[in-house]
């Protein structure tokens, strides 16, 4: 949801749409996995070099997109930061143009305040002027967590929601460890996988 709320921003920083591109990422990488578990199974039964030098080849591709992968996380907290502060003002204005009147914005960014558990990009003041405000008197429910109902400027105001721009930025640091350490124990697998695969591999035909 967040990725669609990004693509319906005006000017937004042409590198936020490589983002999309993730979910393209994980589908081939999972298809790779299949595919190398496929090999290192076949290649240890029928103890075939080729199958084996394959499977070694592609868990050693993988390891060194990894690697590179690491590389790019690291840099990218302090890049997001950029670039969400870069697309704040188109932001905003997008929210004070569309929201509560543009049907796939506001579901949009509906989905996104719910699951961050935000409110506007920065806070509530960004629904100032939008058609939602006009023709309710309210702000989204989301702005005011402790209610149910409708939210008013007092409530809106007084809870002081945090924005989404400040919600993103937790998520990413909050995941960093958890990826990281997801990461090293992947890595470490693969490497084990690599060594067995090239004893098995000089084991053959002996």
């Amino acid at each position: 949801s967040l990725l669609g709320v990004l693509d319906q921003i005006k000017d937004a920083p042409p590198e936020l749409a490589q983002l999309a591109n993730v979910g393209y990422l994980l589908i081939a990488v999972g298809a790779i996995l299949a595919i190398m578990g496929f090999l290192g199974c076949c290649g240890a039964i029928t103890e075939s070099k080729c199958m084996l030098l394959t499977f070694f080849i592609i868990v050693l591709l993988i390891f060194i997109a990894e690697v590179a992968g690491a590389i790019v996380v690291f840099v990218f907290q302090p890049l997001a930061k950029e670039l969400l502060q870069k697309v704040s003002d188109s932001f905003v204005l997008t929210i004070r143009e569309n929201y509560g009147e543009e049907k796939t914005f506001t579901s949009l960014m509906n989905d996104t305040m719910t699951e961050l558990k935000c409110c506007g990009f920065n806070n509530y003041t960004d629904f100032d002027g939008s058609p939602f405000l006009k023709n309710t008197s309210h702000y989204p429910v989301t702005c005011c967590l402790e209610t149910s109902t409708a939210c008013s400027l007092t409530e809106a105001s007084e809870q002081e929601v945090k924005g989404c721009f400040d919600a993103i930025l937790d998520l990413l640091e909050d995941n960093a460890a958890l990826l990281g350490g997801v990461a090293l124990g992947i890595a470490a697998l693969e490497i084990a996988a690599m060594v067995v695969s090239m004893v098995l591999y000089n084991n053959v035909g002996k």
